[in-house]
């Protein structure tokens, strides 16, 4: 990271950038794309994360990284390193417009990692006042879902896609379970419709995806929230997005815009990870195999290890120093972008507990004024996804060996490119279902329900997930549209 990459093409960095030359004092890391420089993309850092924060933890609790093409960032790999800077805002601010190397131009703004870093004025970005007006209409909002009404609508939304692929006797849990159940219950809590949640999904996936039109991605899912929106206030009704409205925050139409592309991308591709990334577990280490085959259930316990060692979210929460100041010993200056990894903080080598079961201390959520307001909806989601499947399919397995599963290339997401399993198959029960139903899901119009609203969407035959992650989203919007 001392020394610059050869090649005409390639614009020096800034002065105070990470890599600029002589400024870290840095050891270099073999592996990086860059000398010295660890590239958290492409697949040879989806393959094996672990390796490269082993390299980066030679630098000490902060070490540079390249998050995508000419990207560079601090990344915090220590328990402790990452606690100081999330639990400090005094020292760190969230704004992201203090980013210097996007403001001048140093990276170009259809960067694909420029939707998740990039500024809105969301509870995410902000600081102060601003954040604890913004995140309060959030988290007001969402302490008013009924955490019973969530689980029956979870339960109903898993039974109708198992029912959809439980007779073929196989299926991709990712494309046809894993990452349909979060878009039901979104849709569910916020009262969107389908139409509109096609271009949700497409707009989404795309801000993910790092093959993807960038700009583009971002454009359309700013399209499809200002049509939820416009949606709402014309016909509010007993959902998160009208509640939100409804707040003493008094959100503009571009605060909620922001605020539900906030809440949809930590409700989804994050939550589709938590529920696959814990079948993937439960199904494959001999620790929980044992325990399904001798009829226990360690879901808990299984998202308890996923939650420390393949997080949702591996490197995220970006920071800027609102001032020069040494961190481990290296100088960190405002306007360069500062980023925790949650997954190598909860796997540094310096905590003195190896017990993972039961124990919430990990990072997963994050910490700190910016800690995710949702980890109880979102936990209970994913427990009663995974529940759900192994009791509908107890003898469900593996199609492949773990080792040839594979993982999606990306700097801030720990994601399954697919999840093949095979099973006997299983009939759909009918009869439970109309014994079931949605009879508990019906909207009351008293103004303080705490109820979902009533379902939108007919579940369609899912398509096969198993082409490429352009073709698979692609799929998941057409399913969504009922074509």
């Amino acid at each position: 990271m001392t020394t610059q990459p050869s090649g005409s093409d390639t614009q020096p960095p800034p002065p105070g950038c990470p890599v600029h030359a002589g400024e870290t004092g840095a050891k270099p890391a073999a592996g990086g794309a860059r000398s010295g420089v660890e590239r958290l993309y492409g697949p040879e850092f989806a393959a094996n994360p672990e390796a490269a924060y082993a390299r980066l933890r030679t630098y000490g609790p902060v070490a540079p990284v390249e998050l995508a093409e000419g990207v560079e960032a601090w990344l915090v790999t220590s328990y402790e390193g990452a606690l100081d800077v999330l639990r400090s805002p005094e020292r760190f601010s969230k704004d992201s417009r203090r980013w210097r190397a996007l403001a001048e131009g140093t990276v170009a703004p259809d960067s694909p990692v420029v939707p998740m870093m990039m500024y809105r004025p969301n509870a995410l970005w902000t600081d102060g006042a601003e954040h604890a007006r913004l995140r309060g209409a959030i988290t007001d909002s969402l302490d008013r879902v009924d955490p019973n009404a969530l689980r029956g609508y979870v339960e109903h939304s898993a039974d109708t896609l198992i029912d959809r692929f439980g007779p073929r006797g196989e299926a991709d849990l990712l494309a046809e379970y894993g990452a349909r159940l979060p878009l039901l219950v979104f849709e569910r809590l916020f009262g969107c419709p389908p139409d509109i949640g096609s271009k949700l999904v497409e707009g989404m996936s795309g801000i993910f995806d790092s093959e993807a039109d960038a700009e583009k991605a971002n454009q359309l899912l700013l399209e499809a929230v200002a049509g939820l929106v416009a949606l709402k206030r014309a016909e509010p009704g007993p959902d998160v997005t009208s509640w939100m409205m409804a707040h003493p925050s008094a959100l503009t139409d571009e605060e909620m815009m922001h605020q539900l592309i906030l809440l949809m991308g930590a409700g989804t591709e994050p939550q589709q990870n938590l529920i696959c990334n814990g079948l993937r577990l439960l199904l494959s280490d001999d620790r929980f195999a044992g325990d399904l085959a001798g009829g226990s259930m360690p879901v808990e316990d299984a998202l308890d290890e996923v939650l420390w060692h393949d997080p949702p979210m591996a490197n995220y929460c970006v920071h800027y120093p609102l001032h020069e100041q040494d961190f481990g010993g290296h100088t960190l200056r405002p306007g360069e972008p500062v980023l925790v990894s949650l997954s190598a903080a909860n796997t540094d080598p310096t905590l003195v507990s190896d017990r993972r079961g039961g124990n919430r201390a990990h990072l997963a959520w994050s910490a700190g004024p910016h800690g995710c307001p949702a980890k109880d909806p979102a936990r209970l989601i994913a427990a009663v996804a995974v529940e759900k499947l192994l009791d509908r399919l107890p003898d469900v397995e593996l199609a492949v060996g773990v080792e040839q599963l594979s993982w999606r290339p990306g700097p801030f997401h720990r994601a399954l490119a697919a999840l093949p399993v095979r099973f006997p198959p299983v009939a759909s029960p009918a009869v439970a279902d109309k014994k079931n139903g949605d009879s508990g899901w019906t909207p009351q119009p008293a103004p303080s329900s705490s109820i979902l609203p009533a379902a939108t969407s007919t579940v369609r035959q899912p398509v096969s997930g198993s082409g490429g992650r352009s073709r698979w989203w692609n799929s998941l919007a057409r399913w969504w549209r009922g074509q």
